[in-house]
């Protein structure tokens, strides 16, 4: 493996910024629930969505920055979805 290929370089920083977004997204989800169980555990107002808001918006955030916004209506989607639906007119 080259590791002056602009390339790989590139595939590099996407596996990095890959793996920070799926470790932010478990972090999120186990810290979520322990937060849920500590607000149903003590007496008083259910104040966790607030957490789950303004952190969830931070997930989404780095979600759109890593996938970005047109991610699962891009160029290619459009082309998985032509090809898909043209395989479903050749079942019939």
């Amino acid at each position: 493996m080259d590791n002056t290929d602009p390339h790989y370089l590139q595939a590099r920083r996407r596996v990095k910024s890959l793996k920070g977004f799926y470790i932010h997204l478990v972090l999120f989800v186990l810290v979520m629930a322990f937060l849920v169980i500590l607000n149903g555990m003590t007496a008083g107002p259910w104040w966790v969505q607030w957490v789950f808001l303004g952190w969830g918006i931070g997930i989404v955030a780095h979600g759109v920055a890593v996938f970005g916004v047109a991610g699962w209506l891009g160029s290619d989607w459009e082309e998985r979805k032509i090809k898909e639906l043209m395989g479903r007119k050749s079942e019939r």
